[in-house]
């Protein structure tokens, strides 16, 4: 065996990796454009509201909440479905503590499923064996953008009742067997743009789902409980502020003109 590289030996690879993020003057454009024009907040811009279209449409869902973070975007979704104190949550047992962190934080219980050894995806043998009077909702993760059992998972939440959460993190552009696009598979699906992901603005999330009423809710839940076509200081239910700005959404709106491309070229590669 030849000698290891760790102990001294010749390396297989001498030249360094690609860096992360890939962007060019597109993004430095699109920025700047929004500082100039001092439109720098949702209300008084359309960055944040054209990327929710354009994020929801290219995943094949019909609504979309540009939110903070990827970790926002599971808590207001699973606020919006009602997730709260005495709920079970299923969760995986592999995956980043946001995914458990957004039932606990909202005083539900995160109850952990094991994993397949093949794709590191949540077991629904497993979810099915945890199923209690108590559980609420799943959020199955397609780890490393690898496409959850949707076909287990899916019935298993339809004999309980129970919400299903996309956690695609790791998952944008990606497409599960059939064709259907992920995230957008069970009621609602959650992005992260951290600076680590397929698409990033730095730190930012977006949550997308079919259904108009969870959409409203989630809308609500993230803007201090207002709705939209409603008087400034009208606040329907206590939340919080997890807006996205013009600035950030304008950078990813440069960083989804690259994702079909990109994804193909990670299709070849894999």
């Amino acid at each position: 065996m030849a000698n290891l590289a760790l102990n001294g030996g010749t390396p297989i690879r001498t030249a360094g990796f690609t860096p992360w993020p890939v962007f060019d003057d597109d993004e430095v454009r699109a920025a700047e454009k929004v500082i100039r024009s001092g439109k720098w907040w949702r209300y008084v811009g359309t960055e944040v509201s054209t990327f929710e279209s354009e994020f929801a449409a290219y995943h094949g869902a019909r609504f979309a909440v540009a939110v903070t973070s990827g970790t926002t975007a599971l808590e207001l979704a699973l606020a919006a479905m009602g997730i709260g104190p005495g709920d079970e949550v299923i969760v995986p047992s592999y995956t980043f503590v946001a995914t458990a962190t957004a039932a606990a934080i909202l005083g539900a219980t995160p109850v952990f499923a094991d994993v397949e050894l093949d794709t590191c995806n949540i077991d629904a043998a497993e979810i099915a064996r945890l199923v209690s009077a108590r559980t609420k909702a799943i959020v199955p993760v397609h780890f490393g953008g690898y496409p959850v059992d949707f076909d287990g998972i899916g019935k298993i939440a339809s004999e309980h009742g129970l919400s299903v959460l996309e956690d695609a993190a790791h998952a944008h552009g990606g497409a599960a067997g059939d064709g259907r696009m992920l995230g957008s598979i069970g009621d609602a699906g959650a992005f992260s743009f951290q600076a680590s992901k397929n698409m990033t603005c730095g730190d930012g999330g977006i949550v997308i789902t079919s259904d108009e009423e969870l959409a409203a809710r989630m809308f609500s839940r993230h803007t201090f409980g207002r709705y939209p076509d409603r008087p400034w200081y009208e606040h329907h239910i206590m939340s919080t502020n997890a807006r996205m700005t013009e600035i950030h959404a304008a950078i990813l709106r440069v960083q989804l003109g690259r994702l079909m491309e990109q994804t193909a070229e990670r299709y070849r590669n894999a």
